[in-house]
């Protein structure tokens, strides 16, 4: 007795002919293909949201160049003796306001330090301001207004509210009254000053992206299906809701950045002996008509760095965002 045939054997022996076995050709074809066309990964299965934001910013000469710059910025705030091997502190009288000479192709500043050395030197404060004011906004921000996206309620309306009281503080005032009571040189309480001013906008942001994703079907089902509320928001809703936060927490470095700057400008951010772009910009001001080369060196640095975030998160943006597709 011949033993039985399945759908695809008995098919394949009648034949259908003509156009129906070419399709089914092709069907087999495309199933056997490890890789799958724009827009498939392997074994045709459908690219992730991440794999294809990381298709299209490799491609992105915007997001190239800026990472080229940050990583540069990142590597002499590390290691600035690699260009640098003077010390920022450093200080003759006698050289005070020279412009360029050998060994020294920036010039010194009022107090005869090599701006040079004080521009490499002062790449490490801004980066270190920008990334830990940036993850500490980042993870407060995020966990705040997850929790109030999640759970809604009345912890959502605390929240709520509190982000408008916070909102209603100018950034700028707010520094000369926080900052203006701190003695330390140090970085750390510009960047709590930061933190503290900076989580209400992620946490708008992280609570509506929570909304919109804990209304999806595959967290309706985990619900369904009794996941626990942690499960739900690490495995589920955190990974479909942290996009926007990414977007908006790396334009945000570059503002910090500049933040960091102006409040040392105003004299209650950094203070000396501390190496500060912003300390140097506002040393010399009052000589940028004698000796420009002064101001211009560490704002340039200052401009530059700025671009390069902003650039970034520009690149990011885009290539996070469905819609621009």
């Amino acid at each position: 007795m011949p033993e039985p045939q399945t759908p695809d054997e008995a098919i394949s022996q009648a034949g259908a002919g003509g156009a129906t076995d070419l399709a089914m050709a092709e069907g087999t074809s495309l199933e056997k293909t490890p890789g799958g066309p724009d827009g498939t990964g392997p074994a045709g299965k459908p690219r992730s949201l991440w794999s294809d934001a990381w298709r299209d910013l490799r491609r992105n000469p915007v997001f190239i160049i800026s990472s080229l710059i940050i990583l540069f910025l990142v590597i002499i705030s590390i290691w600035p003796s690699l260009i640098a091997s003077g010390d920022p502190l450093q200080a003759n009288l006698d050289d005070a306001q020279k412009g360029s000479e050998p060994g020294h192709p920036f010039g010194f500043d009022p107090q005869g330090r090599d701006v040079y050395t004080r521009v490499v030197y002062g790449t490490r404060t801004s980066v270190t301001v920008g990334v830990c004011a940036t993850l500490g906004v980042a993870l407060l921000g995020s966990l705040l207004g997850g929790l109030a996206g999640f759970f809604g309620g009345w912890w959502d309306s605390i929240l709520s509210r509190l982000t408008d009281v916070f909102f209603g503080i100018p950034v700028v005032l707010g520094g000369l009254v926080f900052l203006s009571v701190v003695t330390s040189s140090t970085v750390w309480p510009v960047v709590g000053f930061i933190i503290l001013l900076g989580w209400p906008q992620i946490a708008r942001i992280a609570r509506g992206s929570v909304i919109t994703a804990k209304q999806n079907d595959y967290v309706q089902a985990a619900r369904a299906l009794g996941a626990s509320n942690s499960r739900m928001l690490l495995r589920h809703i955190a990974p479909n809701a942290i996009a926007p936060v990414i977007v908006v927490a790396t334009i945000a470095l570059g503002t910090y950045i500049s933040l960091e700057a102006t409040l040392s400008f105003l004299g209650v951010g950094l203070k000396d002996p501390a190496v500060s772009w912003g300390i140097d910009i506002s040393a010399a001001a009052n000589y940028i008509r004698n000796a420009p080369h002064m101001l211009l060196w560490p704002a340039g640095a200052l401009a530059i760095t700025v671009l390069a975030f902003i650039m970034l998160g520009d690149a990011v943006r885009d290539a996070l965002d469905p819609k621009l597709r």
